[in-house]
């Protein structure tokens, strides 16, 4: 994936060989697919997920973050 701004995305970290593009950390994306279905049926609440994420994979994401990444998932 090609970086576009200064923020590295939720599920993605920086190419050390390349800083211009970005890698996919899969834990990360996994944990993004098991998060974001539950937030849309209203199952867990924006901080709830947050809060799941951060203890699943040791990297945090704001409820406002995971509100913008759950908008852009189609599923």
């Amino acid at each position: 994936m090609r970086r576009t701004s200064s923020t590295i995305p939720f599920g993605y970290k920086l190419n050390i060989e390349d800083p211009s593009t970005l890698l996919e950390v899969p834990e990360e994306l996994e944990a993004l697919n098991k998060i974001v279905p539950m937030i849309k049926q209203k199952t867990l609440s924006l901080r709830e997920g947050s809060a799941w994420l951060q203890y699943e994979t040791g990297r945090s994401l704001s409820h406002m973050g995971l509100k913008k990444i759950a908008a852009r998932y189609a599923r």
